[in-house]
């Protein structure tokens, strides 16, 4: 465990005199975590909370209407709707609904808090989520049309004994770097074409002792085809323009959000490209992408296609696929706008 670096009662101080900052931007200017940053204000507004998912997420859905905010460095997607229909599982749950479309692994769900923030447009009420290192893994927000008594229950349930303004944290795990086995090239490439379904990739790499990105690197076309970073942007207008359906998948260690639908409105301000629809936000820092690629996985029901960004340290940003449904399981447009985006000049493959 890392040694505490501010009081409680120091960071309540410093917060007041830097009230304009946001969480995640104050607890980087102090050398803090953010889940220590919330911690400090227990019984102050903030009730420390069991933080298993088993425990939180079948009482979200008496909530009512919420939102789903889930993040990573580089990337934020928010999705409006109802916590219903969660999954258990060991390693991995899920909630799976039109509107909340999550994967949640629960060692990651260490710490979790119940927040109720003054401001001045009245009561901001929140479920957040921190792993080991005080990193947020996911965010409940509440919304007008919230059912209030429901999260008063919520909150009493779920309080903890312990309610210290102390939160101890471990180091933060940095990203994977890209690992590749040039030995294992033409093994991946014929195992990778042999894949009847997208979930059989990170068990083919592991297995030769790869990684994602490292794989993409080395496997080369038709399978993975490196695209200029500009051609996200590239691809979100095109979505946008031809009201094509995409899933858009954006995640850390401890959850993964989906948004599945039409791309509608994009705006652009600084290094961030925004898609601000109803019921549905992303922000992307352009900046931040460092490789993309165009990546082909065959499956029972065709052939997957994405687009996947990621930073200088290898870890992904998100990933846009075509979207899927029964009563639409193919996208040819959505393959056509993925051929059209530039790519970078081939590189020799192992």
């Amino acid at each position: 465990m890392t040694d505490y670096p501010m009081a409680p009662a120091a960071i309540r101080a410093a917060r007041a005199e830097h009230s304009n900052l946001r969480d995640r931007d104050f607890a980087d200017k102090f050398g803090i975590s953010e889940g220590q940053l919330v911690a400090a204000y227990a019984g102050e507004g903030v009730t420390r909370i069991s933080a298993h998912p088993d425990r939180i997420m079948p009482r979200l859905a008496s909530l009512g209407e919420v939102m789903a905010l889930t993040r990573n460095q580089s990337c934020v997607i928010e999705k409006v709707g109802v916590y219903e229909n969660y999954h258990s599982g060991q390693h991995a749950s899920m909630i799976l609904n039109e509107a909340i479309d999550l994967r949640l692994f629960p060692k990651h769900f260490v710490s979790a808090f119940a927040v109720e923030r003054q401001t001045d447009k009245g009561t901001k009420r929140s479920i957040q989520i921190f792993d080991a290192a005080g990193d947020a893994v996911h965010k409940v927000h509440l919304r007008e049309a919230s059912d209030l008594q429901a999260w008063e229950q919520l909150v009493a349930e779920l309080a903890l004994p312990e309610q210290s303004q102390d939160l101890k944290v471990e180091p933060r795990k940095p990203a994977e770097p890209p690992k590749a086995n040039p030995d294992k090239a033409e093994a991946l490439r014929r195992e990778w074409a042999r894949m009847t379904d997208t979930h059989q990739f990170l068990r083919l790499t592991s297995k030769l002792k790869m990684n994602r990105l490292g794989a993409y690197r080395i496997a080369g076309a038709p399978l993975a085809r490196e695209l200029a970073p500009a051609a996200v942007n590239e691809m979100l207008f095109a979505v946008r323009d031809q009201g094509v359906e995409v899933m858009i998948f954006v995640g850390n260690m401890g959850c993964i959000e989906i948004h599945g639908g039409p791309v509608k409105t994009l705006r652009e301000m600084g290094p961030w490209q925004n898609i601000l629809d109803p019921g549905f936000d992303l922000h992307l820092r352009l900046d931040h992408i460092a490789e993309v690629w165009a990546v082909t996985k065959p499956t029972q029901r065709g052939d997957a296609i994405s687009v996947e960004a990621f930073d200088a340290d290898g870890g992904i940003i998100f990933q846009v696929f075509g979207r899927r449904t029964e009563a639409k399981d193919h996208r040819p447009e959505w393959n056509t706008i993925v051929e059209n985006l530039a790519a970078l000049p081939a590189k020799e493959t192992a």
